[in-house]
């Protein structure tokens, strides 16, 4: 067992990792973004089913955020192991992971089924739009823990350093989604009758089945990966689960503050909830679009982790930053020329495009903080600073954006309020995460950042 000391981190090998990861990534944000479009345009209730959307997507975004972080778990132990040279000491890890992952999601499924009413009361649904959350949710939740399985997976492809496969599962996933959406919700004469929004909920579960079916049938295929679960506890799912918890106390504060900020829109009322979806779903769309090159830095910097080589750590973190400041400045061009064409594609209600037009600068302003704050996110997962990620995003929630939302709230900033709340969070993470690499991973570098 020799450790690896010939790690690519070359322009090629970052934009053969980035890249796949990019189209995968943005396939989660796809199947909320399309679901929101299309039944928001409905010619009946597509304002009040596109809040209904905003409001449940919000909540799966929740529950997939919160026990998806296993997939980054699972990604750092299996490349810290293969930069160490010890892969072969994995052969029962990567069964068992997936297993937990899907065991896990049964809880939130069955936990949450028979009380989603008082769960949208919660969230401030009322009258039809809290009616046609639960008529949403109620189909859509049972693939949650497909999702949860596929999440899996895709760790333990990107832990051996492929992005390929989980690109062409997400892609083909979302292909899928976003036809089933048009011929379900809208319906096919003759053929098929308009379900509505319901359409909407069983395009995303027959999609998540397909990309279920098709990752385990790569995984078996394109890797040695044994699918056999051994009665032996693997000694890594005890690191796993401490990883995972640290990732989920942090997922559920991050996850609070979107929740917080879907409550307080929809207190607002119907326009308002419904202009705040498109800006946050758009606003994510972006932060899985970042996330490409973060998925880069975290499969290669544990590798390198792994191996113990610091300089070339620095080098690939300066490297994928540089690169996913360049995308957010893509971002922010497109946001402003087609800001209109934007709006127009998700609602036509004049009320609403004007509520969205007046919160979508600060979904611009934010993709340089977010490139940032997203790109060390990830590296810090492939680093297993899991701990350090969870304190952020605590102090982050707890210490920022819940305060200036407060106060947001009481000088009657409504929707303004709510995204210069999440201002202030991305941006407490950004420089947290700045002063973390500085001070422990440049020095080992035995860098210097300069003055």
């Amino acid at each position: 067992m020799t450790k690896d000391t010939s790690i690519n981190i070359t322009f090629g090998r970052i934009q053969q990792l980035a890249l796949p990861a990019i189209i995968a990534g943005i396939a989660e944000p796809v199947l909320s973004l399309t679901d929101a479009a299309v039944v928001g345009n409905m010619q009946s209730l597509g304002t009040e089913s596109l809040a209904a959307v905003g409001i449940v997507g919000s909540l799966i975004s929740f529950f997939i955020w919160v026990l998806g972080q296993s997939r980054s778990a699972i990604s750092a132990i299996i490349s810290q192991s293969l930069g160490a040279g010890k892969l072969e000491t994995l052969k029962t890890f990567p069964a068992q992971a997936v297993l937990l992952n899907f065991l896990s999601s049964l809880v939130i499924l069955f936990g949450t089924y028979f009380f989603a009413r008082e769960i949208f009361i919660l969230l401030e649904a009322k009258g039809l739009i809290l009616d046609l959350s639960i008529d949403y949710y109620n189909i859509r939740v049972w693939g949650f823990p497909l999702s949860l399985y596929t999440i899996a997976i895709f760790g333990v492809f990107r832990g051996h350093q492929n992005t390929f496969w989980p690109m062409i599962v997400a892609g083909l996933g979302a292909a899928l989604n976003i036809g089933l959406d048009f011929a379900l919700v809208y319906g096919i004469e003759g053929w098929i009758d308009p379900m509505n929004i319901k359409g909407a909920a069983w395009a995303s579960l027959i999609a998540q089945m397909f990309m279920a079916i098709l990752a385990t049938i790569l995984l078996r295929v394109t890797t040695d990966v044994s699918f056999k679960v051994s009665p032996k506890i693997h000694p890594q799912i005890k690191r796993l689960a401490v990883m995972w918890g640290n990732l989920i106390i942090r997922s559920v504060a991050l996850n609070t503050a979107l929740l917080l900020a879907i409550r307080t829109a929809t207190g607002l009322g119907t326009i308002s909830i419904a202009a705040h979806t498109i800006a946050i779903n758009l606003w994510l769309f972006a932060a899985f679009f970042l996330d490409g090159y973060g998925a880069a830095g975290n499969i290669l910097g544990g590798r390198l982790l792994g191996a113990k080589d610091y300089t070339k750590l620095w080098h690939l973190t300066r490297r994928v930053t540089i690169y996913n400041m360049i995308v957010s400045g893509g971002l922010m061009l497109v946001g402003v020329l087609l800001s209109k064409q934007l709006g127009l594609l998700f609602n036509k209600d004049p009320l609403v495009l004007t509520a969205f037009y007046g919160i979508f600068t600060y979904v611009i302003v934010s993709m340089p903080l977010s490139a940032v704050a997203f790109t060390l996110d990830a590296i810090f997962k492939g680093l297993g600073e899991m701990r350090y990620l969870r304190n952020v995003l605590l102090s982050a929630t707890i210490l920022g954006f819940i305060p200036v939302l407060i106060a947001s709230d009481y000088m009657g900033w409504g929707l303004d309020g709510i995204w210069i709340a999440l201002l202030v969070w991305i941006a407490i993470r950004a420089i947290a995460l700045i002063f973390k690499y500085r001070s422990k991973y440049l020095i080992l570098a035995d860098k210097r950042p300069k003055v």
